[in-house]
């Protein structure tokens, strides 16, 4: 078999090129860390480590949603836990209210007092979310969910929203609002089922007896026995909503924990499939410097093997 000079030429810049883009690919590579840098590099890998991106994207999403429950949840756990408190205050005041020995006067002065108090519950029944919402807007609005229409005070308050609650986008069930309508617009009694009684109509109700003149003792023991009957039927319904809201925070942690490990795996699963095992790296580059060291040695020799070369 015959073999050209022209043959062993490009035979040794085949082999030339080659270790040269080999050497290159590997400096690559060294450069950045990572194994795969292109689909070409490695095209199951490649399609491992975009199922790993896709995967660490939606669990961000699921974390940035769950930051927006929580901090939704946190804010009605404090307004359900402040709402709470006032209506523990206007027990106490119509349990004083049945003292027999008050003048109007007195009563009137506790009037003002229930009629603070369902002020505040209102402002807090309207507290703002903190990014443009309304915590107990229900399935969200724009404006105030509770408003008081009326040409005296205290007038009726109306729920302007949609019953239930928007989930934020995730693939774990949390909500960004509270039902407004179940929280502030209905009471439980002592058996915990649901009544026809508001937490605006029962105070309205408990000042208006307050207020009453001339009242006889009748009047007064019906007014504060009504009036305490309301509101023990409004703050259990509250200290339920507090405790669902307490509730789904606790399982925030778990949803927290789980993406987390998600996250992690996935993460991992990139890793195993991109990243570059770097003593390995370096001793194949090591060994295809030599390699191509070799080729140029051999490159050269070719070319002195010419005959015009002999000839001269």
């Amino acid at each position: 078999m015959r073999l050209s000079t022209a043959y062993a030429y490009n035979q040794s810049i085949t082999n030339l090129q080659d270790r040269q883009q080999e050497l290159s690919r590997s400096q690559t590579q060294l450069t950045s860390g990572k194994r795969v840098n292109a689909a070409s590099d490695d095209p199951t890998a490649a399609a491992r480590a975009e199922r790993a991106l896709a995967s660490i994207a939606r669990n961000d999403t699921d974390k940035r949603a769950l930051d927006a429950s929580r901090n939704a949840m946190g804010i009605a756990e404090s307004a359900l836990g402040d709402a709470a408190d006032l209506l523990q205050s206007a027990r106490e005041t119509m349990v004083a209210a049945g003292n027999g020995t008050y003048s109007d006067g007195e009563r009137e002065a506790l009037a003002k007092k229930l009629v603070e108090i369902r002020k505040q519950l209102l402002s807090i029944a309207n507290r703002p979310d903190g990014s443009g919402g309304y915590v107990f807007g229900g399935q969200g609005l724009s404006t105030t969910p509770f408003t008081e229409v009326s040409n005296t005070a205290p007038g009726t308050v109306t729920f302007n929203g949609q019953r239930g609650s928007i989930q934020a986008s995730s693939s774990e069930q949390v909500s960004l609002t509270i039902d407004g309508q179940r929280t502030w617009m209905q009471g439980r009694d002592e058996a915990g089922n649901l009544v026809n009684v508001n937490v605006f109509d029962a105070m309205t109700t408990a000042i208006d007896g307050l207020r009453m003149s001339n009242p006889t003792s009748t009047d007064i023991t019906n007014t504060v026995t009504n009036g305490l009957g309301d509101i023990d039927k409004v703050l259990g319904n509250m200290q339920s909503a507090r405790a669902e809201v307490g509730e789904a925070l606790n399982r925030m942690d778990g949803i927290e924990s789980r993406i987390g490990t998600l996250k992690l795996a996935a993460q991992s699963e990139q890793s195993n499939a991109e990243d570059l095992d770097m003593v390995e790296a370096i001793s194949n580059f090591q060994g295809q410097q030599t390699g191509y060291d070799a080729a140029l040695r051999s490159y050269a020799a070719v070319q002195k093997l010419s005959l015009f070369q002999y000839i001269s």
